[in-house]
């Protein structure tokens, strides 16, 4: 919190005769000319400015932001809140509660150990779609998902009676994006801080790289890490640059027809085109106030696949209204219209803002799309799609290796799968021109693949499978399912449909999935509840689904065919991303597109098929039916919109929505301020970060007598450090798994045993494609063990073991770029428990390097225009690093004395940059680490 008010900023806002203190824009010449999103970081750090962290140097370099510079200044960003998923938000509380017992054995209160900003978690990333097509699937499905994910619904719980600030929204409630706009954003936060009750705009980080679908509530906030999501909960700034801002003006309405999904289908090419990796996109103009929050929260949520930081629009009068649709408080609505007025942050389409670079769309020349078949942003007009598939085919007819392995846009998204980890970019990155749309050059041709197979299923049905066969038609993801005007789009052709007769082909797994019970609600009072049934389009979850993988088998004589066949099937679904092996292993080509064309597409059947001159099927009469037949008019979705929604449902549900249902209630839960670990649990265990640790700090040391565990060249991604997909049984992991009595097909994946440590080390650097130099020819997770005789090849995790029984200390030597791609903390936390002391690389991304400080490992970067190579390291040297003491007399080193010993005695020596760039960091690594660091501070407090 603020302990120094440089500009005297501090003030009182009186409304309606409640008093709160904000601290001022207009104290600081310029503020008033800067975008939208960077009047919200300069106030935070006008509140956090603490004269070492946050100065008055750096409010200044931002009220003063050049828009046209390359972005170089860092600050220190405090989020207001904390939202997470339970794939990677189950790390972040065990870390709490590791904490709460470290406290305890240092002789305080456990109960003192909480978030320090308020931090919601929803259970959302775990359910599947194994039952379809029936009325008993979602109870079918929800009761798997519970005993597949008993453990770690049972520590989270826990973690919902033990923790203050600390709420989870249990399974079967909603996607956590949604329950995050519909709900938990405030929008503007209140607090009260030494007795004052105190205001300021609403900032959120997520584990989840979509949670930026808040910016179109005018809440900024991006996707972040593990590490730095804990940070903030305990109450830490996060280190950033300032960045570019690009102006998108939107003008113009968007044309019967098209649909609020081909809006951000035509954004997301259009951004990709432009490039704006690491860059805000800020939304202005006159026809801002035309564009609906729904609309707006559905181009939010696509910022990470533009590539942005954050895509933002400005706070309005249309915020204002969605407030009061969702159920947020009259004194609630009445705070954020007069704070944002009183701050100048209220949009005004005629006030002239600077931009960094600018772009435009005419909403009226947007026309129905799909993006596909594997980036969302190649987007392909409905009108050209069967020409684009025929030239798609070709490439996916036979077998093709589609691994991600590099750094872009598109490789970031492939690696963060199963989970939504968030991308690492910071505004410094720039786009690489893979990650540009496509050009189309789509041709009508006839010779395109074709392999008619013949299926019979248990039930009667036959039907023969080909080439395109769409196998999936899911409407899933808070994208879509958080705007009425899509959904409803939806029941109505649904509707339509069924009336001219037509029905989903047989071999289409059909499912919805919605972000939360209130689309239920206006499904029901609609009516249109049984013409989507009709089509077999049922309600099977409420979560994410189909959208990150969890799409569920297809029936099994399909995907039978599909395999013993090598057929190249596809599906359509109403996500965010598409690429190859996301959706379904048994699925090649994937496309999005909006919730009513995912049903046209489930009545088509096959992506080969042009709506325009093909019927979906005859009526009663034998008269054709096209798409433009059964098509919804927009007037007549608007009419039932307004007559099906309203503010009592969103009341009503998220009312209860920390109640969860009688499954979440009978879960067999721990209570007390501490957790009772489970001895034989293989999802949720107790880490060692603290052991031994005492109230004072152990002054840090040299480091000496390392030994190299991998010597890595360029672009090593946090997911060549920290994989998140599956494993095998014989790797360190595997065999972990086995031993503690798990079978091969329960083995699930390292992103869903993220709260096991146990598993996570042994999954550092252990991705399939790494290069360790220490071994000629041999990708995966191997290195060369020198505590043996003759250095022989070994597992990482192996030999990391053994050195640690030696008492040998390791450091990793890495080329540019280190720790690129998803921001993923136990790319940090499995290095230091591997017991690496030190990365010395070429260059880093700023995440990772930071997260290595947070996890006690020294960022050493070789000086500059030299390389492991150039000085001649092969990595069976001797690391002695010396200087690191110098940070126990309270200042930063600029550069460590490193002294390489080869097997013949001979030695290189070179002065390494020492990468601890901030006050703050170095006292992270001080106390060896950022939870050690805050843990000392709450103890001591």
């Amino acid at each position: 919190m603020s302990t120094v008010d440089s500009f005297g900023a501090k003030g009182v806002l009186d409304v309606k005769g409640t008093e709160y203190e904000i601290f001022r824009l207009n104290t600081l010449e310029g503020a008033q000319k800067l975008p939208y999103s960077l009047k919200v970081l300069l106030e935070n750090l006008l509140r956090t400015e603490d004269g070492a962290n946050i100065t008055s140097e750096h409010i200044e370099a931002l009220a003063n932001w050049d828009p046209t510079a390359e972005p170089s200044i860092e600050i220190q960003f405090t989020p207001g809140r904390v939202i997470m998923q339970d794939f990677t938000g189950v790390p972040c509380i065990v870390d709490l509660a590791t904490m709460r017992e470290a406290i305890a054995d240092l002789g305080g209160d456990p109960a003192r150990v909480n978030p320090l900003a308020p931090a919601e978690l929803v259970i959302d990333h775990s359910v599947q779609i194994d039952s379809f097509g029936t009325s008993d699937s979602i109870g079918i499905n929800m009761d798997i998902e519970y005993e597949r994910n008993g453990e770690r619904y049972q520590f989270l719980r826990w973690g919902q009676t033990a923790f203050d600030d600390f709420k989870v929204v249990p399974p079967g409630m909603g996607i956590v994006h949604q329950v995050n706009i519909e709900n938990l954003a405030r929008v503007v936060m209140t607090r009260e801080v030494d007795g004052v009750l105190r205001a300021y705009p609403d900032t959120c980080v997520g584990t989840d790289s979509h949670t930026t679908m808040e910016n179109g509530l005018g809440v900024l906030g991006w996707g972040v890490g593990g590490i730095e999501a804990e940070a903030a909960m305990l109450g830490q700034p996060i280190s950033m640059l300032i960045p570019r801002v690009v102006g998108f003006k939107l003008t113009g309405q968007i044309p019967a027809g098209a649909t609020a999904t081909d809006v951000v289908l035509t954004i997301t090419e259009m951004l990709r085109d432009h490039g704006v990796v690491g860059k805000f996109v800020e939304f202005y103009g006159e026809g801002v106030g035309a564009v609906p929050l729904a609309n707006r929260a559905t181009i939010g949520n696509m910022s990470p696949e533009f590539g942005s930081t954050a895509a933002i629009f400005p706070i309005d009068d249309v915020t204002l209204e969605y407030l009061r649709l969702t159920g947020r408080s009259d004194e609630q609505i009445d705070l954020v219209e007069a704070y944002v007025k009183e701050q100048g942050m209220w949009h005004d389409p005629s006030e002239e803002i600077t931009f960094s670079e600018y772009l435009e769309l005419d909403l009226s020349t947007v026309v129905p799309s799909i993006s596909g078949p594997k980036r969302p942003q190649d987007r392909i007009s409905l009108t050209d799609a069967k020409a684009q598939f025929h030239e798609d085919i070709k490439n996916y007819a036979t077998h093709v290796d589609d691994a991600a392995a590099g750094d872009t846009v598109d490789d970031v998204a492939a690696q963060s799968f199963p989970a939504s980890d968030a991308p690492g970019y910071t505004a410094d990155d720039h786009q690489a021109d893979t990650d540009r749309p496509r050009e189309h050059h789509a041709y009508a041709e006839d010779d395109r693949p074709t392999k008619q197979v013949p299926v019979t299923m248990p039930d009667g049905r036959e039907f023969e499978l080909d080439h395109g066969a769409v196998s999936i038609a899911s409407i899933t993801s808070c994208t879509n399912t958080s705007n009425p005007s899509v959904m409803m789009a939806a029941a109505v052709l649904a509707r339509n449909a069924v009336e001219k007769g037509l029905k989903a082909k047989p071999w289409v797994k059909t499912s919805i999935a919605p972000g939360s019970k209130v689309v239920t609600d206006y499904y029901e009072k609609s009516g249109l509840v049984p013409a989507l049934e009709e089509l077999g389009f049922y309600i099977v979850g409420y979560g994410c689904t189909t959208c990150i993988g969890n799409s569920g088998p297809l029936e099994e004589e399909i995907s039978q065919a599909i395999q013993d066949n090598d057929l190249a099937v596809t599906s359509v679904l109403s996500g965010n991303r598409n690429f190859e092996g996301r959706i379904n292993p048994d699925v090649k080509m994937n496309y999005l597109a909006s919730p009513p064309l995912v049903i046209a597409y489930a009545l088509a059947g096959n992506m080969d098929f042009d709506f325009q001159s093909e019927p979906l099927g005859q009526d009663a009469d034998g008269n054709d039916v096209f798409l433009k037949d059964i098509w919804p008019d927009p007037s007549e979705v608007q009419k039932i919109i307004d007559a099906s929604i309203d503010t009592e449902m969103f009341t009503r549900e998220y009312g209860a929505i920390f109640d969860g249902d009688e499954r979440w209630q009978n879960l067999d839960t721990p209570t007390g301020k501490t957790f009772e670990w489970n001895p034989q649990s293989t999802y949720v265990r107790k880490p060692p970060y603290f052991e031994g640790m005492t109230m004072e700090t152990t002054p840090v040391e040299d480091i000496s007598g390392a030994r190299v565990l991998l010597k890595l060249g360029d672009s090593v991604t946090t997911d060549h450090i920290s994989p998140a997909g599956s494993f095998k049984s014989d790797t360190p992991a595997g065999k972990y798994l086995i031993e503690n009595g798990v079978q091969r097909k329960d083995f699930n994946s390292y992103g869903s045993r993220r709260g096991n440590h146990e598993v996570m080390i042994r999954g550092t650097f252990a991705n399939i494609r790494i290069k360790n130099q220490l071994l000629d020819g041999v990708e995966g997770g191997f290195t060369r063990d020198f505590t043996q005789e003759g250095g022989p090849q070994a597992a990482v995790y192996d030999a990391a073991m053994n050195y640690q029984e030696a008492g040998v200390p390791l450091v990793v030597l890495g080329g540019k770029e280190y720790g690129s791609g998803s921001s993923r903390d136990w790319a940090a936390k499995g290095t230091s428990l591997l017991g690496v002391k030190a990365v010395v690389a070429e260059s880093y991304e700023r995440i990772h390097r930071s997260n290595l400080i947070g996890m006690g490992v020294l960022p050493l970067q070789f000086p500059a225009g030299e390389s492991a190579d150039s000085l001649g390291l092969d990595g069976t040297e001797t690391f002695d690093i010396q200087g690191v003491t110098g940070l126990n007399e309270g200042s930063i080193p600029k550069t460590l004395k490193v002294t390489a010993t080869k097997e013949d005695g001979s030695t290189v020596e070179f002065d390494a940059a020492l990468r601890i760039d901030t006050p703050g960091e170095a006292d992270y690594y001080r106390n060896g680490g950022i939870l050690q660091y805050v843990l000392r501070n709450i103890a001591s407090s």
